[in-house]
């Protein structure tokens, strides 16, 4: 197909629509050994069938690798360290998993001699540039093969007609086309019935999340301890990443928190409607901003959100191996190193309410802050100040008074 002989190929593979065509399609036009590599981001029962599923199909080997905790300390944590939100409302649940995927991918290639590698990414999407920046940045000699690019079928409907052709095992349906997406930090739903902006999502649609007019008429109340701007535990017990993160999914998908709605623009140009489940995600999100209120100096603070959107565009572009990626990393994990504490929260009918906060480190002192009588802080002070701060704004007025 590519004109360069291949001699071996390590897919990206869900067991999903497209990859179980793909992996199909890559033994047939390719002929040469295709090595099927799944990573366990926390998809929980999806990955049960994949083994099977690409044997039948006639993969050389299944390799599926438990990548939880490393996904969730070693992407996520430090994607939530910047406090990353693309265009002001997605926390990047599907982006921050490819270079994590491609990483462990890329390495298996290695393992396995192999000279290529190819995932399920369409050309009209993100991912393809997240999956191949991340395979370039780790080894720029490898062979790419994205047979979304390369193939005649234009949809799914046509991917569907070539599994039943082939006698290849699916869940989707021509009826229920939308596509998901599920790891530890969230669940993604595109395409399909969703395409169309004004239409409301079907209400079984979604897993993670209940509906919050029918979540508890309770609130529940939690306290996330962080250390050092990761979260540590919850209500005082311990957890690992993985095992921290799939708490609050819990805890907060039944209070029907984390569910967004959006039309975002793709790095590619075109405009895309995505429905979101982030429930524990959208906890630890509020929750470090209501830490980093007490401990975080002013000019740090406003600096890094200043960084917030390009931070988050350098995630959802695919430039996590980038060099400015980790330069900002590095700032941010610096001032991270204050932001350590507690959070409490209450989790009601969808939403987030930060009760409390407290930390060792807090710059935050009752005796500058409070409206009572005080002794550290002397009010007369503030009228030099705002004359100073005033006076390039006098200046002006009596230029312009000059000028009439």
């Amino acid at each position: 197909m590519s004109g360069k002989k291949v001699n071996k190929i390590v897919l990206a593979y869900s067991g999903g629509l497209d990859t179980s065509v793909i992996l199909k399609w890559l033994i047939e036009n390719y002929e040469c050994p295709v090595v099927a590599f799944s990573a366990d981001l926390g998809q929980g029962e999806e990955l049960a069938p994949v083994a099977e599923k690409a044997m039948a199909s006639g993969a050389e080997s299944v390799h599926v690798i438990d990548l939880k905790e490393e996904f969730v300390q070693d992407f996520v944590f430090p994607m939530f360290r910047a406090n990353a939100v693309y265009e002001g409302t997605y926390l990047l649940g599907t982006s921050i998993a490819r270079p994590c995927i491609a990483e462990a991918q890329m390495e298996l290639a290695k393992w396995q001699n192999a000279d290529a590698v190819s995932h399920g990414a369409t050309g009209k999407g993100n991912d393809q540039v997240r999956f191949e920046l991340a395979y370039l940045a780790i080894n720029p000699d490898i062979k790419v093969i994205a047979p979304w690019r390369l193939w005649d079928m234009r949809s799914r409907s046509d991917l569907i007609a070539y599994a039943r052709e082939k006698g290849i095992v699916v869940t989707s349906s021509v009826e229920k086309p939308y596509s998901m997406d599920r790891n530890l930090l969230h669940l993604s739903f595109e395409g399909g019935i969703l395409e169309d902006p004004w239409a409301e999502p079907p209400a079984d649609m979604f897993v993670l999340t209940a509906d919050p007019r029918e979540a508890p008429d309770s609130p529940e109340e939690i306290t996330i301890t962080f250390r050092q701007g990761d979260p540590v535990a919850v209500d005082g017990k311990p957890l690992s990443p993985a095992s921290l993160l799939a708490h609050l999914n819990i805890a907060a998908g039944r209070h029907g928190v984390g569910r967004v709605d959006m039309v975002e623009n793709r790095y590619v140009g075109m405009k895309c409607r995505g429905v979101y489940e982030t429930p524990g995600g959208t906890v630890i999100h509020a929750a470090r901003r209501a830490l980093e209120s007490i401990t975080l100096d002013r000019e740090v603070m406003h600096l890094k959100d200043e960084w917030i959107p390009r931070y988050a565009s350098l995630v959802y572009y695919g430039y996590w191996f980038s060099p400015e990626r980790r330069m900002l990393q590095a700032a941010i994990d610096e001032a991270a190193r204050e932001v350590s504490g507690d959070v409490r929260l209450k989790l009601y009918k969808g939403s987030v309410i930060v009760t409390g906060r407290r930390s060792d480190r807090s710059l935050y002192d009752e005796r500058f802050a409070t409206f009572e009588e005080d002794r550290v802080y002397s009010q007369a002070d503030a009228d030099g100040f705002i004359r100073l701060n005033a006076l390039r704004l006098r200046i002006r007025s009596l230029m312009e008074r000059r000028g009439k």
